[in-house]
């Protein structure tokens, strides 16, 4: 776990492969590294593809090209060439793009959690956040809203406290998700009637890191946590969604480090049916 609590984010995990990251967080991300090993694995799988198409296509982009085959040469040769000109623009014009992408440690080929989970999480987001007298099934102060959403998500779940936000939880509800799984939902209202969401259920591929993505007027933040994965949903505004997502994060976080268990914690990981 990383000293200061913070968890690394998408982009940070992109310039540490592509060797751009600031000095004062490299400490902390080999930290985050060395405490998640799927982070960790994605890496050096980052890294082993990068490697292995330096390998196959790394002769061909540095190799010089003909002076048969420049483009001077060719224009001088009237305009029947013109066409293999432009083919050879082409060309050149893909190479660079080869090595731009190998120079960039091919991180854009980084898989995503599941796009249908993202989906399901917005979706959800955008019909209950409009709901006036049933926004939620079981209120927040109600016993057994955890203990019943666990129990059908498969999970201890626990609602983050996100008073400091000023958000108070409203309750949550039951829905189907993928697969015919169920997934819970959390609502949150502030002061001034604005809602956000935390959707959850049993996500097996995914990494634990934040990651924000933003589309039509709704922003998410996602992480993967013992097989579960959270989205938090809200205003499309990215360093208060990621402070708000960074905060429950941390909850769950510190429920689940070893030596803060005990028998009643809500932690959220694996329950045993």
């Amino acid at each position: 776990m990383m000293t200061d609590n913070t968890p690394v984010t998408e982009e940070e995990l992109h310039a540490f492969v592509d060797g751009e990251l600031p000095d004062d967080r490299k400490a902390a991300v080999e930290a985050w590294l060395a405490s998640h090993p799927d982070d960790a694995a994605l890496i050096a799988a980052w890294r082993t593809q990068a490697e292995m198409i330096r390998a196959r296509y790394g002769a061909v982009a540095s190799e010089q090209v003909p002076e048969r085959l420049t483009l001077a040469r060719l224009m001088r040769n009237g305009g029947r060439w013109k066409g293999i000109a432009a083919a050879a623009a082409i060309g050149a014009f893909l190479v660079g793009g080869v090595a731009g992408w190998m120079g960039h440690g091919a991180s854009a080929a980084a898989p995503e959690p599941s796009a249908q989970f993202i989906e399901q999480a917005m979706n959800a987001h955008r019909l209950y956040i409009n709901e006036v007298r049933h926004p939620i099934e079981v209120r927040a102060g109600e016993a057994h809203l955890l203990p019943w959403l666990s129990r059908r998500v498969g999970a201890t779940l626990r609602a983050p406290d996100l008073a400091s936000f000023g958000l108070t939880l409203l309750g949550g509800r039951l829905l189907p998700c993928q697969s015919g799984a169920a997934a819970a939902l959390f609502m949150y209202e502030s002061g001034s009637g604005e809602r956000f969401t935390l959707y959850a259920a049993r996500l097996k591929d995914g990494q634990s890191s934040l990651r924000y993505t933003e589309n039509n007027n709704l922003a998410v933040v996602r992480w993967v946590e013992s097989d579960v994965g959270y989205a938090l949903s809200g205003p499309p505004d990215k360093t208060r969604l990621k402070s708000i997502a960074r905060s429950a994060y941390d909850q769950m976080e510190n429920r689940a480090a070893p030596g803060n268990r005990s028998s009643n914690d809500p932690l959220i990981s694996r329950t045993k049916s």
